[in-house]
């Protein structure tokens, strides 16, 4: 029914989705370009994955119209809110335009609308800047928390003062908001991960996991998934390692894991700068022809080396909704209630009945034109 420009951005964003998932993507996604700059070497054989896009843009775009139809005519000038994430990676900047795009469609003023990324990835950053949120009389925000066991006081407090606190990227369970999830299912993300790497590996060899935190539940569901897709091959997880949500660190991680592990043949980056970190790892070493490389997320660097072939697929998200819808219901939340937000958005959840899926798919180099071409669309590329 909402014929706004955006609606028309998402309609043609979605004929896209539904092209790709047509074709199967089941292309080469490795190639012989050489690997990195100045390298010499060339990338790995080609490996088939069987890419996909399947983002869930349609029920979104959906439930977007319910609530906004539903705030028609409401004030909304008491709606202050923010997107707090855990990190200052690319990533999360598709996630910030979809936050102050969603507010602005909202006729929120973008002073009421706060992004706020940790510049060094610290929970101490994070917490300060939570504390100066509720001292500024902020009505609900949106959080991907470094700590969720250490997040938990604060939220449990923020929400008895009646601020909203909605969960995106990673969950929090066992916290005051642990109802609603709005982000990738990580169990199934990482399934998705580990199902390429058996493929490029050929059900045999070993992997190192590397990644910003072992404790944080987006981290773990993720390994879990991605270990779950490894049973029944030959392949073993060598090691696990925290590189503490720094890309540098995780770099020099991998090197060493290359350079003390000579038959580890896998590398697997859970955060969105562990990609690029362990290409240059791997480019460094001469191993682009036997380290295959399956990341998370589409950092700009990252999809040059799905270009190259030194990463052979990357499962990918879609932060845009995470921003975009979370201000929708960040702002229902304030002007409706929880529960009459909650009875719009209930529809639209996974079968656990508290996540609010923003999408998963795998790019590799046979889509990542295509996957491109979408994030033109939505202006975040």
């Amino acid at each position: 029914m909402l014929r706004t420009r955006r609606s028309r951005t998402l309609a043609t964003a979605t004929a896209v989705l539904l092209s790709l998932a047509a074709t199967g993507c089941s292309k080469n996604a490795g190639g012989s370009d050489t690997a990195g700059s100045g390298s010499g070497t060339k990338a790995a054989a080609p490996i088939t994955l069987a890419g996909s896009v399947t983002f869930n843009q349609a029920n979104l775009a959906k439930l977007d119209a319910a609530l906004k139809s539903a705030l028609a005519g409401k004030d909304l000038s008491k709606v202050d809110i923010a997107m707090v994430v855990n990190v200052a990676a690319d990533y999360w900047k598709a996630g910030q335009v979809g936050f102050l795009k969603g507010c602005s469609d909202l006729g929120i003023a973008k002073s009421k609308c706060t992004y706020f990324a940790p510049p060094n990835g610290k929970l101490t950053e994070q917490n300060s800047e939570l504390e100066t949120l509720r001292s500024q009389g902020v009505t609900g925000y949106s959080i991907s928390a470094i700590d969720p066991t250490s997040a938990a006081g604060t939220i449990h407090t923020d929400v008895q003062k009646g601020i909203s606190v909605l969960a995106i990227d990673s969950p929090l369970p066992g916290t005051d908001a642990a109802s609603l999830y709005l982000g990738t299912p990580n169990y199934t993300a990482g399934f998705q991960a580990g199902t390429a790497m058996k493929q490029v590996l050929g059900g045999k060899g070993k992997v190192a996991i590397l990644v910003g935190s072992l404790t944080a539940s987006n981290a773990t569901q993720r390994i879990a998934g991605f270990e779950a897709a490894l049973k029944g091959t030959k392949i073993t997880v060598a090691q696990k390692v925290n590189d503490n949500l720094q890309a540098s660190t995780a770099t020099s991680d991998a090197e060493t894991i290359l350079a003390n592990n000579p038959d580890v043949n896998g590398l697997y980056g859970v955060y969105s700068y562990d990609g690029p970190a362990l290409a240059q790892a791997v480019t460094s070493a001469g191993k682009t022809a036997s380290v295959h490389i399956v990341s998370d997320d589409s950092d700009a660097q990252t999809l040059k080396f799905i270009k190259s072939g030194v990463i052979s697929g990357t499962v990918v998200q879609m932060p845009y909704q995470q921003g975009y819808t979370g201000a929708y219901i960040l702002a229902a939340e304030k002007v409706l209630g929880k529960d009459k937000t909650m009875a719009l958005v209930k529809p639209y959840l996974e079968k656990d009945g508290s996540t609010l899926s923003s999408g998963v798919g795998l790019v590799t180099k046979s889509d990542l034109g295509a996957y491109q071409s979408l994030e033109s669309q939505l202006g975040i590329g």
